[in-house]
């Protein structure tokens, strides 16, 4: 049976999903439209393809997300190695990494690439094309998919399919082409051979090493040197910070589809397979409105929403009841840190907004209010000079580091569940209301030794309290910060 390994690339911030995708908390986090995730989603979309033996998926992510992704994969059941990138170089280098993964136990499975990030509504169709590849990727061939276009798109990038190959719905590639006009991306429309460039691709994992080493083979030097100098880090493979820091920052269209269009003798066949699946990268807020049901008037509303003589606009509320009156093309999103009120027709620009936050070194920009950490999360709910107040709540069988602060003093209730406390030499349980006080400069450790969730209410008071004020003496998941 063919074997196949999902490679899942989670390495983007999602800036135009702002305020509800963050740099620290990206939009393939978060469940736009549905219970799941988009990460989740992109995780399961093979689930019930037969025919098929379905490997663990392969999850290409940076460092700082690695917690999270781990505790959404346990949610759903799935079983995934997780292999972190110390700094982002673009999916070429993200791809070669996988595909030494994929090959370590000398397999040379299929490898079936997606972002994280996007929205396919069809499952059945999309595992119909994938089925369809699989035999031409097992011959060699690297396969693109492209998205059959229904409007004159100019924010994507498009593929020209060019000769029919003797696989039915399969051609060769013709080239590839950027973003168009507004006047070009009719034309494409009106052509019918052209395709909206999806970013998923499908081949052998030794096929991409060798056209990675044809075209660039500087990414692969550094790749390999990588992941040979790397480790296995718990759930996580890890490769060599040093070597990959060296490794050239290149896309997979760019470092080596373009140049399968060539058709060169050295070069692996360059096929692309039309989808038409509901497709979406969820790019901006339009995109998302125009993926979700909508009430009668072209509404799409989420959380604590009231409308009156509205039309076509989007509402999300995060924190607390929004109301829109006689709007209409709107996109009005609402989290407790930060609101976005934006025409559907200029959501691009929000990335505008988002540069002008980065520049003035704002918050807003990093992390939400509510930050998730591997034990559970906490939520920065009110602050003022010399004071801080966190939600705090802790997974059952997790514990915060052993740790100190040399600024600040900590006043700990519990509202739900039991805390065990360690403070210097001492341990010693923690009930529901009840409460205990840290002074600064013990060592001290919160764990959850129950069964459910610890919930408590945290009181910051000292000179300074920052995240930074963190001495770690001691940490089961390995990290340097919180």
């Amino acid at each position: 049976m063919q074997s196949l390994v999902p490679v899942v690339l989670s390495g983007g911030s999602g800036t135009r999903l702002w305020p509800l995708s963050r740099e620290r908390y990206p939009k393939q986090l978060l469940s736009l439209v549905n219970n799941d995730t988009l990460l989740q989603a992109t995780v399961r979309r093979l689930d019930g393809l037969t025919g098929v033996q379905i490997q663990a998926p392969l999850i290409v992510c940076n460092e700082e997300y690695r917690f999270v992704i781990a505790e959404q994969l346990r949610v759903i059941g799935k079983d995934c190695n997780i292999l972190l990138e110390p700094a982002g170089r673009n999916t070429a280098p993200a791809l070669t990494l996988a595909a030494l993964a994929a090959i370590r136990n000398a397999a040379d499975p299929v490898l079936l690439v997606m972002p994280s990030d996007h929205v396919i509504v069809d499952n059945s169709a999309f595992q119909a094309c994938v089925r369809k590849g699989m035999g031409l990727a097992e011959e060699g061939a690297v396969i693109t998919f492209g998205i059959t276009p229904d409007a004159p798109e100019t924010g994507y990038g498009y593929i020209q399919s060019g000769k029919a190959m003797a696989a039915e719905g399969t051609f060769r590639i013709a080239r590839f082409v950027e973003k168009p006009d507004l006047a070009t991306a009719q034309a494409y429309l009106d052509d019918g051979s052209y395709l909206w460039n999806s970013g998923i691709f499908m081949m052998r994992a030794s096929v991409w090493l060798s056209a990675i080493e044809h075209c660039h083979p500087d990414i692969l030097v550094a790749c390999r040197a990588a992941w040979d100098q790397g480790s296995v880090d718990g759930d996580f493979l890890r490769v060599d910070k040093t070597a990959f820091m060296l490794c050239p920052n290149d896309s997979i269209d760019y470092a080596v589809m373009e140049k399968l269009a060539e058709n060169r003798s050295e070069l692996p066949a360059g096929v692309v397979i039309p989808l038409s699946v509901g497709w979406s990268d969820v790019g901006a807020w339009d995109s998302l409105w125009q993926v979700l049901p909508k009430d009668p008037s072209g509404n799409v509303t989420r959380g604590d929403v009231l409308l009156h003589e509205c039309q076509n606009t989007l509402v999300i509320s995060e924190n607390r009841l929004v109301a829109c009156v006689g709007v209409d093309d709107l996109a009005v999103i609402e989290t407790p840190d930060a609101i976005l009120v934006a025409h559907k027709d200029r959501t691009q620009d929000v990335k505008k907004i988002v540069d002008t936050l980065r520049q003035s070194g704002r918050a807003e920009v990093l992390l939400h209010r509510k930050i998730y950490r591997p034990w559970g999360w906490y939520d920065a709910v009110d602050a003022g000079e010399r004071f801080q107040v966190k939600r705090i709540v802790v997974k059952p069988g997790a514990a915060l580091s052993l740790q100190m602060h040399h600024h600040r003093a900590e006043h700990w209730v519990v509202v739900r569940g039991t805390a065990k406390v360690t403070r210097d030499e001492s341990s010693y349980l923690v009930s529901e209301n009840e409460s205990t006080y840290i002074p600064l400069g013990i060592r001290h450790r919160l764990e959850n030794p129950g069964r459910l969730p610890l919930e408590m209410i945290e009181v910051q008071s000292g000179s300074y309290l920052g995240e930074d004020d963190i001495v770690r003496f001691e940490d089961k998941y390995g990290r340097n910060e919180r």
